[in-house]
């Protein structure tokens, strides 16, 4: 799994911080403990930073470069800072995140992309917003996304489609969907572009204990349909296990074994089975009771590993 850590994204109040006071210790430190931790490339989310662009892109590109050797992706929506920040890399090949297929997005991004020989991830929503039947993501990809990128010659190797993950809370009807979508794309173009989605969107705004189950149960049904890439949390260490497990056939234990059913039954267009599960073992309960939650079979509450 291609694993682009999260963890350095304006959001957090530590980054807020540590930005502010241009803390360059705390920008190598997270960079270094992801890359440690699995990352293959890392997600530099500032936000739009409409003061201080010129001099933050720059400056976070070449603190995090000095300690790492990974590519950096820039994620945000001030395309001025973005390139900004691509003139000064030095190493890997950079990636944009993101365009989408919204008129102005789709007529400037990809070009920057092009510009500066980055790799580029393109959102399967248009002007009216992310559409919820797998089709329709994939018609976006295909009838907007990849013409687009056909249009200016930018490669289709270099194409990341990310068809967007959403809350289960109160949007639980995308994630089956989101499944049916990457399954799809991988067989709706010759050769197929890379595909990627944010993992830990899944499991926001719900509570904080209950997301790294929803993350890596997602995970696991996400492998299923052949997931190659993902922004995440490479310090969730469970999430990461359950990668692995799935990753070498690990079924030397009993919840490795569930999460191998669960990527085996997706696999096959089968839903995963009660058969599947010991009931007697609270974990695995769990992670199936999540399941029904991941597949819109039952509603989803706060409390749903209560009931």
């Amino acid at each position: 799994m291609y694993i682009i850590g999260e963890n350095i994204h304006i959001i957090s109040d530590k980054v807020k911080a540590a930005l502010k006071a241009k803390d360059a210790k705390f920008f190598q430190g997270a960079a270094v403990e992801q890359v440690e931790a699995g990352a293959s490339a890392l997600d530099l989310n500032l936000g739009p930073r409409k003061k201080d662009w010129e001099e933050v892109f720059p400056w976070i590109t070449e603190t995090v470069e000095a300690v790492v050797d990974v590519p950096l992706c820039f994620d945000s929506t001030n395309l001025l800072g973005i390139e900004a920040g691509l003139k000064k890399v030095t190493k890997q090949q950079p990636i944009i995140n993101s365009t989408s297929a919204e008129p102005e997005r789709l007529e400037k991004v990809p070009l920057l992309a092009k510009q500066y020989n980055t790799r580029l991830i393109a959102l399967t929503m248009g002007s009216s917003g992310i559409p919820i039947a797998a089709e329709d993501r994939v018609n976006i990809a295909l009838e907007q996304l990849i013409p687009r990128m056909l249009e200016i010659d930018f490669p289709i190797e270099d194409l990341i489609i990310d068809p967007l993950i959403l809350t289960v809370s109160g949007c639980q009807e995308y994630c089956p969907h989101a499944l049916e979508a990457i399954r799809t794309l991988q067989y709706a173009w010759d050769p197929p572009p890379a595909i990627s989605v944010g993992l830990s969107n899944v499991s926001n705004a719900v509570p904080a204990e209950n997301r790294p189950l929803i993350n890596r149960t997602y995970a696991a049904m996400l492998m299923g349909v052949d997931l190659k890439m993902m922004i995440a949390n490479p310090l969730e260490k469970d999430l990461m296990e359950t990668i692995r497990i799935i990753e070498e056939r690990d079924d030397s234990s009993p919840v490795g074994k569930l999460y191998l059913k669960i990527a085996d039954r997706i696999a096959a267009m089968e839903e995963p089975s009660v058969e599947d599960v010991d009931f007697s073992d609270p974990e695995q309960v769990k992670i199936w009771k999540t399941v029904q939650i991941l597949l819109n079979k039952v509603i989803y509450a706060d409390s749903y590993l209560q009931q």
